[in-house]
């Protein structure tokens, strides 16, 4: 369904009820399951789109990077607002939460190819250009039709690797876990990654041989290994960087997967932004096909079966999500699914099915090369190995640092060039906002734990602003399953809203950490259990911030309702102004 949906939506800029219903009449599904499909993903649009559609990325570090004023220039460029299409059909612009490329903002999806370090100027040439009718790929790149897949993506985007770890992003020997992994059994092959001590790199944490074997365990007539690349957590961007300098590896990495729990099949879900990273990815998958590193009998061992397909995401958040980008890939909307019972028992189309991620398959495949107890020996203990942290905001030398695990934050912000920031937010909007008193707090799942985002605030930034922003990211990017996600979300960012107004009471404070509980309490998936971090760590470690703004009146009466901005609808419905409550009228 989602490759329909895609192939029907680059063809026709949308997907029309016409089109709806052949894909409906097609598949044996009802026009409503076709449509709620469509719905659900930012990237398929149900009215027509342009030519061109120019996506703007909208995260708070690229507004810090002046996002605003390049947003203005492209407005004025081409003769339409954000949201907007033009009359001839040529051009849309729109706005999109993060693309991966913070690193290098402000940045821009144009079609499935993207721009960086943009400037007023430079989207304005870029406008200029794309009116005189040069494809989208050659404003990206110019000279881009002699280079091949891999030279594209290069030099379409820089991979700012700045410090190369002993597992990751030094020399790499090709194939090196996979040969040894062909001379195992798939048990040692799950006792070596258990000893290792590696665990998932996307967050979780979880240990990753312990779930290979619980996999191998069930069960079942077919299996299959998931690779989530969908790194759509606000800040990071190292996977990109693997996908990129080391698609090798990964595949490596998922085959020895394979062979481990037994499964023929494998799917690499490539998140719609990353879309420019497409065909580099397919010419690695072929090339290792031809050399017998994927399909049937791989390296000659007898019933050694092991292919996969990319599966591309539309842009939805949610679809980080395992159980979600479960859905995603059967062709549903990309909603989390119950548990029990756990991917790993009953996954995709009900079969066992390992889910992880772009890091932690490539740590799989050095460590069958090196040994558990090379692995072992790096980071600390409970935290092996090493780590890619993504680094943008306020800093020198933003980009990918591999770096063993047990680090302090402190030294990090030093190798960065951050040292004089007031606030870092490790792990993204779903982490921990960190506070200058507690910069000695180390980077390790039991301390200050992240799926690789670390994001650095100057003093001269507002916090209660970067926090409103990241409360709107979640109640868009909620899937609106269930409703303490849905709504309590609303409500935190209405709260913050107050805060920044100047509105809030003291009783205000105390309603925000029980709202934040009840979500986190109440809520279905990850999402809602994570979206009130950004408020719970900033009451925590910045508590000033918030009292700074409750200030009481002359009168010692505390505003809490706004009355100006509450009738302020009604002004425009009734088209008049309010002689009891506008003060200047008639004057």
């Amino acid at each position: 369904m989602m490759d329909i949906l895609r192939a029907v939506q680059d063809r026709n800029r949308w997907i029309s009820p016409e089109s709806l219903e052949v894909i409906a009449e097609r598949t044996g599904l009802t026009r409503i399951q076709v449509e709620g499909v469509a719905s659900f993903y930012s990237f398929f649009s149900l009215t027509p789109k342009g030519r061109v559609t120019i996506r703007l990325c909208d995260d708070i570090i690229d507004r810090f990077a002046g996002m605003e004023e390049v947003a203005a220039a492209l407005e004025e460029a081409l003769g339409i607002r954000m949201g907007e299409t033009s009359r001839d059909g040529a051009f849309s612009l729109d706005r999109t939460p993060c693309i991966g490329l913070c690193d290098q903002a402000p940045a821009a999806m144009i079609n499935d190819v993207v721009v960086t370090n943009l400037t007023p100027d430079r989207a304005r040439s870029i406008a200029a250009a794309l009116r005189a009718g040069t494809p989208p790929e050659e404003v990206a790149l110019p000279g881009c039709g002699g280079l091949t897949p891999a030279e594209r993506v290069q030099r379409m985007v820089a991979g700012n690797v700045r410090h190369a770890g002993a597992s990751l992003l030094g020399p790499v020997p090709a194939e090196a876990g996979l040969r040894k992994a062909l001379e195992m059994t798939p048990a040692q092959i799950i006792d070596t990654v258990e000893a290792s001590g590696l665990r998932g790199c996307g967050g979780a944490g979880f240990v990753t041989g312990r779930k290979w074997r619980f996999a191998a365990a069930e069960p079942a007539d077919r299996r299959f290994v998931i690779c989530n690349a969908d790194e759509g957590e606000p800040g990071t961007f190292k996977d990109r960087v693997l996908l990129v300098e080391r698609p090798h590896l990964l595949i490596e990495g998922m085959t020895i997967a394979a062979r481990a729990v037994g499964a023929a099949e494998g799917i690499l879900y490539l998140r719609g932004e990353y879309a420019f990273l497409r065909d580099h990815l397919q010419v690695v998958i072929d090339d290792r096909r031809a050399k017998g590193q994927l399909g049937q009998g791989i390296g000659g061992v007898p019933g050694f079966d092991f292919d996969l397909r990319i599966q591309m995401g539309a842009g939805a958040y949610i679809c980080g999500e395992e159980g979600a980008l479960i859905s995603s890939c059967e062709g549903l909307p990309g909603e989390p699914k119950t548990r029990p019972p756990f991917p790993v028992n009953r996954g995709y189309l009900g079969f066992p099915t390992v889910v992880n991620n772009v890091e932690t398959f490539c740590h799989a495949a050095r460590i069958l090369d090196r040994g558990a107890a090379w692995f072992h020996a790096m980071g600390t203990e409970g935290s092996h190995g090493t780590k890619l942290f993504s680094v943008s905001g306020d800093c020198l030398n933003p980009g990918v640092y591999e770096l063993p695990y047990g680090l302090e934050l402190a030294e990090l912000l030093r190798l960065v060039g951050g040292e004089d920031a007031a606030a870092v937010l490790v792990g993204g909007p779903s982490g921990t906002m960190v506070d200058r008193a507690n910069f000695h707090r180390r980077l390790t799942f039991d301390d200050l734990a992240t799926g690789g985002a670390v994001i650095v605030f100057s003093p001269r930034r507002n916090l209660l602003e970067i926090v409103e922003y990241y409360l709107s990211f979640f109640v868009h990017e909620s899937c609106g399953y269930c409703t303490p996600c849905r709504v309590g979300n609303v409500f935190l960012q209405q709260a913050i809203g107050k805060f920044r107004r100047g509105l809030a009471n003291p009783e205000d404070v105390e309603y925000l950490r029980d709202l934040s509980q009840t979500i986190i309490e109440t809520s279905r998936c990850g999402l809602g259990q994570t979206s009130p971090r950004p408020v719970l760590t900033t009451l925590d470690n910045f508590p000033l911030i918030y009292s700074a703004v409750i200030k009481p009146s002359s009168d010692r009466v505390r505003a809490s309702f706004d009355v100006q901005s509450a009738i302020d609808t009604a002004r425009k419905l009734a088209k008049r102004r309010s002689y009891i409550f506008d003060r200047d009228f008639g004057e």
